[in-house]
């Protein structure tokens, strides 16, 4: 299959270049990028040096491929989705411009019109632990955000059980989730250290959330910026409305994620790393998932981690075009990380 990735000299980009490299059905046929057009993509990716041979070309010199991976800034896939879509017969947009299916959500969450709304219904959202059956064969794909999959991941067993009340969750990100383009926020001797609470509540990927967990409970999330580069760590105060024990939340976590091959359950009574952190899924498409239940049966805590640039990017896009094209989902993702 030929394929293209439109916009590839930010992270995202980046990612999808290097795992579409090794995918065994895949031939990485052309990658944009307006600024760096005409340069090797490894002067942008320097993991890539002597892997790729591939060069930056200008978007309008794009030519028709099988599929089209879209990293492009928000609202500039909308734009021009009609041209894209003549390119290729099968899209899978990274952005956030087509992951609601309703276009006064959209306004409501992100405070403009859509460009594009007759086009919101026919992308698939694109987390395969969600709509594994509809992505087979999907021709229009929409990416995820990687905080709203942390999140989605972490409670939608409570949720789909119908036991959880309300839920408050405290997000901590690296600073790759701001991008390749720096802003006085990324300045390095502002972020170094940093623990900066910059998103308390609104945040736009709770969109996302309601759209996979429903609008049926209270919840609540705030986002932090901390010293770390690669990364999302999620812990998630949930409020049940039964007591359970230890074992119920097992089997209720075994039960939903059980066959799911990027799903590790993590919860150890000892040792270092008895529940997830964001280092041992680093450059993976795993989302680690643990829990602690206090003594009252009904207070929970789940703890969630992820890589944003993998699962929370371009790992779960790879993953969706596996289902689009009817393939071993796990095709091309199976790389476990690195540690330390």
């Amino acid at each position: 299959m030929r394929a293209g990735i439109l916009g590839g000299s930010g992270y995202t980009g980046g990612e999808l270049l290097r795992l579409l490299h090794f995918h065994p059905h895949v031939e990485l046929a052309q990658i944009t990028s307006r600024e760096q057009a005409g340069r090797y993509a490894h002067t942008a990716h320097p993991n890539m040096r002597g892997v790729s041979r591939l060069k930056f070309i200008h978007p309008d010199a794009l030519e028709t491929c099988d599929l089209l991976f879209l990293a492009l800034p928000h609202g500039a896939t909308a734009s021009g989705i009609d041209r894209y879509a003549e390119l290729a017969p099968k899209l899978i947009d990274l952005s956030a411009d087509f992951r609601l299916n309703c276009s006064a959500a959209y306004e409501r969450y992100y405070g403009e019109p859509h460009p594009a709304p007759h086009w919101l219904n026919r992308f698939i959202y694109g987390l395969p632990e969600v709509n594994r059956e509809s992505l087979r064969g999907a021709s229009w794909v929409s990416g995820v955000g990687c905080n709203a999959t942390a999140l989605n991941l972490a409670l939608l067993p409570l949720v789909e059980a119908g036991i959880l009340e309300r839920a408050a969750c405290e997000i901590k990100v690296g600073s790759s989730e701001g991008g390749n383009r720096s802003n006085p926020g990324s300045h390095h001797p502002i972020r170094s250290g940093a623990v900066r609470s910059y998103k308390a509540t609104g945040h736009r990927h709770m969109a996302e959330a309601r759209l996979v967990l429903g609008e049926s409970f209270p919840l609540h999330f705030s986002v932090t910026a901390i010293e770390m580069v690669r990364g999302i760590h999620l812990l998630a105060h949930c409020y049940l409305s039964e007591p359970k024990e230890e074992r119920d939340i097992w089997r209720l976590y075994r039960r939903r994620y059980r066959g799911e091959p990027f799903l590790r359950l993590v919860s150890g009574r000892a040792g270092l790393h008895r529940l997830p952190e964001p280092r041992v899924v680093a450059g993976s498409n795993y989302c680690d998932i643990g829990f602690v239940l206090d003594d009252d049966g009904r207070h929970l805590v789940v703890i969630a981690a992820l890589d944003n640039l993998g699962k929370g990017a371009a790992g779960s896009a790879v993953q969706a075009m596996n289902l689009m094209l009817e393939l071993d989902e796990r095709t091309g993702l199976e790389f476990p990380g690195i540690y330390p």
